[in-house]
């Protein structure tokens, strides 16, 4: 297996033990919303990771309120998968990594929610950051949202 490899990350079947620990995030949902927090991703059983985020969303009319959302993230061949975090665990979208020519480890999926279509990306920078952008579009949803994660010591 020729299994795409960056320093600090691993390889890209490695990604989501390299994730363990806590994270803080800066959010911009473009035109809607900022928002900042702490995102924690712990081990559970069967190598997957609970994620948890809390931090403060502040609207474009500057209202600011505490947000927070969970999924649940499991280590697949060459990347992973994330899931809602539900009773009956439901699959929002698998990634499958690969080293791009920015020294970068990066995948992307596609997710549809009933007509609204998701297109996410998932960046793994040299620099210990990542990022995961998110395309929205359909009849009730219409942003796109970028989150930088930023390790905390």
């Amino acid at each position: 297996m020729n299994e795409a490899m960056i320093d600090g990350w691993g390889g890209a079947s490695d990604v989501t033990r390299s994730l363990i620990g806590s994270w803080s995030f800066n959010r911009v949902i473009e035109g809607q919303a900022t928002m900042q927090g702490i995102a924690t991703f712990t081990p559970l059983d069967g190598g997957r990771l609970a994620y948890r985020e809390q931090g403060y969303l502040k609207l474009a009319n500057g209202t600011t309120v505490e947000a927070e959302r969970e999924y649940v993230f499991s280590n697949s061949d060459g990347g992973f998968k994330v899931f809602f975090k539900e009773d009956q665990p439901r699959l929002f979208h698998e990634i499958s990594l690969s080293a791009s020519s920015g020294g970068e480890l990066s995948g992307r999926a596609r997710h549809l929610c009933k007509h609204d279509d998701y297109q996410s990306a998932y960046k793994f920078r040299p620099d210990g950051t990542f990022v995961v952008r998110h395309v929205v579009s359909g009849p009730s949803k219409d942003y796109t949202m970028n989150t930088t994660y930023t390790r905390l010591p």
